[in-house]
């Protein structure tokens, strides 16, 4: 059974920087797109980027665009979200997840519905 484990959150100033990971315990062979998304008390989840993992085509969400880069590691089976200016607003809890979609389908919108996601890692922005 494959888990996903998040790590790299904590607390960090305003205009910071910070790298998420997202180590999977094996080969996810089910999935063909990873994605971080984050979720704030009280608020809705907010889808943060996409990878589709085949051609590494990315998506981000418009808040995060130009800030945050996601990319992949396929022989560390490891995920990565790298946050750079960092708003009060990144704060929350970070998630990533797997999951199957047709790529062609859903890259122009970043879709990837999860079959998996982790635990989560907080991120603070104060």
């Amino acid at each position: 059974h494959v888990q996903l484990v998040e790590s790299g959150g904590g607390s960090v100033q305003a205009g910071g920087s910070l790298t998420l990971s997202c180590t999977a315990s094996g080969r996810i062979y089910s999935s063909n797109c990873l994605r971080w998304f984050r979720q704030a008390p009280g608020k809705e989840p907010e889808r943060v980027a996409t990878i589709y993992t085949a051609s590494g085509v990315t998506h981000y969400g418009d808040p995060v665009k130009g800030r945050f880069t996601i990319s992949q590691d396929n022989d560390k089976n490891t995920l990565y979200l790298h946050m750079n200016g960092l708003k009060p607003e990144d704060s929350g809890m970070y998630y990533c997840a797997a999951g199957y979609t047709v790529e062609s389908m859903s890259s122009s919108t970043g879709y990837c519905p999860p079959t998996m996601r982790g635990q989560g890692t907080q991120v603070t922005v104060s």
